[in-house]
């Protein structure tokens, strides 16, 4: 069963900007409110990389290539997370997806967006 959707993906310009979605449709309020939510993204013929982690506290890490240009944030009341990147470069262009850690390390995925970013 789908534990994490992710949205939001697509093809722009460099320099443009998108917003990402991450739900988490089976969660009840209290349990996504105690839940780490990081993004990753998987470049074409690379291995998975770390973009941004916001923890259940809302404490914040960005991957260095990301800073200033990325904002992460969460919802639980809509049991939501975000990521809107603003100045995408081609480097960007990856599958990104979202997790959801929980207390005991237990973590669940989705299956990922797609962005491309056009020179």
């Amino acid at each position: 069963q789908v534990q994490l959707v992710e949205s939001g993906g697509g093809s722009v310009q460099a320099g443009g900007s998108l917003r990402l979605s991450c739900k988490a449709p089976r969660n009840i309020f209290s349990v996504f409110s105690i839940t780490d939510m990081p993004w990753y993204r998987q470049p074409p013929g690379k291995e998975r990389e770390f973009v941004a982690n916001i923890k259940s506290d809302r404490s914040i890490k960005y991957a260095d290539s990301v800073k200033g240009r990325f904002t992460i944030s969460r919802d639980n009341s809509q049991k939501k997370v975000y990521l809107q990147m603003n100045s995408l470069k081609p480097e960007d262009t990856a599958i990104y997806f979202c997790n959801q850690v929980y207390p005991d390390a237990r973590t669940y995925g989705g299956q990922g967006t797609q962005v491309t970013v056009d020179p």
